[in-house]
């Protein structure tokens, strides 16, 4: 049996967008609070007991969502190209964020981002 530690932050953003090739009401401009949650899995302890700092990944975060809070989230590079969905949108954070802080020994499994208090998209690392 294989046993991992699992972590969860949860920050917030806020950011306008439109959705493109919709067909609804989220074709026009609107706004979303956000609430993201980050969630990284390790197998081992450092010498402190702990896979990471809880500081280091809010930190991470935080410096990735300054890049779109109270954004138009279609103005930036990757939502031109990806459709800023709270699913891509989960994506684009679990990405960057893996690029700061995934190394042998600990990654990022999941982000979650809730537009609303009760609709969020995840997206993960399902084998590692």
């Amino acid at each position: 049996m294989k046993h991992i530690y699992e972590l969860k932050v949860i920050s917030d953003f806020a950011a306008a967008h439109n959705l493109r090739n919709f067909r609804g009401k989220c074709e026009q401009l609107h706004g979303h609070n956000w609430k993201i949650e980050v969630v990284l899995r390790g197998t081992e302890l450092d010498e402190s007991g702990v896979v990471v700092d809880f500081s280091e990944v809010k930190e991470a975060t935080r410096q990735l969502l300054a890049e779109v809070d109270h954004k138009y989230l279609n103005d930036i590079p990757y939502f031109a190209i990806h459709n800023p969905s709270s699913e891509n949108i989960a994506r684009f954070l679990l990405e960057r964020l893996g690029e700061r802080l995934d190394n042998g020994n600990r990654w990022i499994h999941s982000v979650t981002a809730w537009e609303s208090g009760d609709a969020c998209a995840t997206y993960m690392v399902t084998e590692r």
